[in-house]
């Protein structure tokens, strides 16, 4: 996808007389020279192995740290007995986005969407999505590509990585992402849509990447939960007729400037924000002694 601004997509959209997610496809068609099915059939295989992932969750599995595993079942656990306060819908994405990060840190396969860190984001609303509202499969995918256009503007004008802007480029983008493809899903417009990706995004705006011990679990695997909350909020607010009064082109390029100004620290260093708390260096530490050792403990 060559898009390079939110902007572009909405004009050629126009322009093509079609819905974005249309426009998007056309993109990748051209980009990788593929016909319609071959497009729809790839992002199709994204979403089924984004659906294995969250059947093949396995709430007795620990990653080797011991730090992740089992908090997806006991999200899910008090949906079920109806205790939540966010409801069923919301309760379950929320249970959804634990069981994807705790299975990318325990090592099992996932889709990165946009990365490792943030796969939890997009699933987490899309699966419960077509499950609750009994949408056709056509229609996920159809949001998936709405997904797809909204992150590759943000690749391209920002980044997606972690490393290079903090956490923001990543549960932020991912966040973005998902709310835009929420609001395909309800109906709404093409403005709408773009709408909702720019409130989510900005909403997480400064968001810094400060993993414990340097691995993708505390605090990355609750962080997803917070990324799809937001995406939520956002698209309901976006379908609500509330705009951004930053359009979405200028959400992205500040948060590329906030990203280049952070300190090393608060981005995938391990030397920051959490990670260099009292407690987030004792959990290093027992870490780097188990591990010499030849043991892995909590």
């Amino acid at each position: 996808m060559g898009f390079a601004s939110v902007e572009e997509i909405e004009t050629r959209a126009k322009e093509q007389e079609c819905q974005l997610w249309e426009t998007i496809l056309h993109d990748d068609m051209t980009e990788r020279q593929v016909d319609r099915l071959e497009s729809i059939g790839k992002m199709s295989s994204m979403y089924l192995a984004m659906k294995d992932a969250n059947e093949s969750y396995d709430k007795d599995l620990k990653s080797q740290s011991g730090l992740s595993g089992g908090d997806g079942e006991k999200m899910m656990e008090e949906v079920r007995k109806m205790q939540n306060l966010t409801g069923e819908f919301v309760g379950t994405v929320m249970a959804n986005a634990l069981k994807m990060g705790e299975s990318n840190a325990c090592m099992k396969r996932i889709v990165a969407a946009p990365t490792a860190g943030s796969c939890g984001v997009i699933p987490a609303v899309l699966l419960p999505y077509y499950e609750m509202k009994q949408v056709p499969k056509e229609e996920i995918l159809k949001a998936l590509f709405v997904t797809g256009g909204i992150g590759e503007v943000i690749a391209q004008r920002a980044s997606i990585s972690g490393a290079e802007g903090g956490c923001q480029a990543e549960i932020g983008s991912a966040s973005a992402m998902a709310a835009g493809a929420l609001v395909y899903l309800q109906g709404g417009s093409d403005e709408q849509i773009c709408h909702a990706a720019a409130l989510a995004l900005k909403g997480l705006l400064g968001l810094v990447c400060d993993p414990v011990a340097g691995l993708v679990e505390i605090p990355c695997v609750k962080r997803n939960v917070l990324g799809c909350v937001n995406a939520i909020s956002c698209a309901d607010m976006a379908m609500a007729g509330i705009q951004s009064r930053i359009p979405p082109d200028e959400v992205i390029d500040a948060m590329q400037e906030v990203g280049c100004k952070m300190d090393s620290a608060f981005r995938e260093t391990a030397l920051g924000g959490l990670a260099a708390t009292k407690t987030g260096q004792e959990i290093m530490h027992k870490l780097m002694e188990s591990e010499e050792d030849g043991t892995i403990t909590t």
